[in-house]
């Protein structure tokens, strides 16, 4: 059995970015939905004691299993993103990470233009990202539940751009959504570990 992992920070710690009713419906409902779902869908399988990770795996691109994978991606997908942000977020990286990003992007900027990029211009519902491919930091972005942990990328920040992680706060403006996230919450000490 899957357990909510608590937000690392409270509700109301992402203000004025992202609102306390924006956290608790996000978190409290969403994320719970995800999380109880994959538990009722678990259960009696081979994937009963399986961890997120695993299932991922196992059950990305099998038909058969897209109710599993959906369930099992959005539950990890929004244990990182709660992760990938922070009260005391934002602005640019620092040390390591920054010198990765401006050898592999050629600036902040420019890594900051590519993840924007991603964000807004994923059509419907999904996620943009900052992944290590083998060495290498690369922006990915993902439909629906789909993860770079299927993809055998390693994430190092998220964002959700699912209409309801920004909908409240900021209606159809995701990338002053994005751009919020960037200069005030994104976890640039969460990315570098």
């Amino acid at each position: 059995m899957f357990k909510m992992k608590e937000l690392p920070y409270g509700a109301n710690a992402l203000e004025p970015y992202i609102n306390a009713g924006t956290i608790e419906f996000h978190y409290g409902k969403h994320y719970k939905t995800y999380v109880d779902n994959l538990n009722k869908l678990i259960a009696g399988t081979e994937f009963e004691h399986m961890s997120l990770e695993e299932i991922i795996k196992k059950t990305h691109s099998h038909p058969q299993y897209q109710g599993i994978f959906n369930n099992a991606g959005q539950a990890w997908n929004h244990e990182f993103y709660w992760q990938s942000m922070s009260p005391n977020g934002g602005g640019h990286p620092t040390g390591e990470l920054k010198s990765r990003i401006e050898k592999d992007f050629g600036s902040y900027e420019k890594f900051r233009e590519a993840f924007k990029n991603a964000a807004v211009s994923q059509f419907g519902s999904g996620w943009a990202w900052l992944v290590d491919n083998n060495g290498k930091l690369e922006v990915i972005k993902t439909s629906n539940a789909d993860t770079p942990i299927a993809l055998g990328l390693k994430p190092l920040l998220t964002i959700d751009v699912w209409e309801h992680a920004y909908y409240l706060d900021y209606q159809n403006r995701r990338a002053d959504y994005v751009d919020s996230f960037l200069d005030h919450l994104a976890n640039w000490d969460f990315a570098a570990k």
